[in-house]
């Protein structure tokens, strides 16, 4: 390797590192399609009802276990991984799914809105996402934006369309510092296409490249923060909504099998 004039940018094509994804996960009768939901309430209240079943976990030192669930959906079995906040934990968990055997990933997640045109709860297809994270540098070779995989847009779409649910498709920005959206950057993320902010999109679309797997993104859209001041929108109330994304990803799962 030749050093950069950032480090960030000294990405190393080389698939084995010094630790590995394998060391640690085992597949365990892993279903083939994971949801990768970022709403650990509707996570919690599934597993209450009985629906989801842990099948296997992710330990760590300074969090509880981190679980892989199971579940059945309309005669399909479907893996079920949150994947906690943020670009690192997000991609960490996206290698623990892929280790353990999934290959074909629909997460779904909230975004602030850059277009305050757009209502709360209406549904984004990322297109592409903007590179303001840290972690997709350590799995795609330098760039601005990353594409979402264009079959799974496709398988995602398709489907929306069939059922006459509206959405929009666009561009992403992935950021590590939602503290940090100021009023010039977001004017410049807008020039730029983005009509949505999130913190994960870039990381998991760039593991998903590095390890082969497919993977689909469904936003919705959540707080406004196109104006001088942020807009939450009730952002914290919208658990019913939330409820409805998760089915409607397993759904969706449900025809890639």
């Amino acid at each position: 390797m030749e050093p950069k004039e950032f480090p960030i940018l000294e990405f190393d094509p080389e698939k084995k590192a010094i630790i590995n994804p394998d060391h640690f996960f085992k597949g365990v009768e892993t279903p083939e399609v994971c949801i990768f939901p970022f709403y650990k309430k509707v996570i919690n209240n599934l597993v209450d009802q009985n629906i989801l079943h842990e099948i296997g976990h992710e330990k760590s030192l300074v969090l509880d276990p981190l679980p892989l669930y199971k579940m059945s959906h309309k005669g399909k079995s479907l893996a079920v991984v949150t994947p906690g906040l943020g670009a690192p934990f997000a991609a960490s968990m996206l290698e623990f799914a892929i280790g353990m055997g999934c290959r074909k990933i629909i997460a779904v997640g909230s975004c602030g809105v850059l277009d305050p045109s757009i209502p709360a709860d209406h549904l984004i297809v990322p297109s592409s996402a903007i590179r303001e994270d840290g972690t997709s540098y350590h799995y795609f070779p330098p760039s601005r934006e990353i594409a979402i995989n264009p079959n799974m847009q496709t398988v995602i779409k398709s489907y929306l369309d069939k059922k006459n649910i509206k959405y929009l498709q666009g561009k992403t920005w992935t950021t590590d510092a939602f503290y940090r959206e100021t009023p010039e950057k977001v004017k410049f993320r807008r020039e730029e296409g983005a009509v949505a902010v999130e913190m994960e999109a870039a990381a998991l679309a760039a593991v998903a490249d590095f390890r082969g797997v497919s993977l689909g993104y469904i936003l919705g859209a959540g707080d406004d923060v196109s104006g001088l001041e942020w807009d939450h929108r009730n952002l914290m109330k919208s658990m019913g909504f939330h409820e409805k994304l998760f089915w409607l990803a397993a759904d969706i799962a449900t025809t890639l099998l």
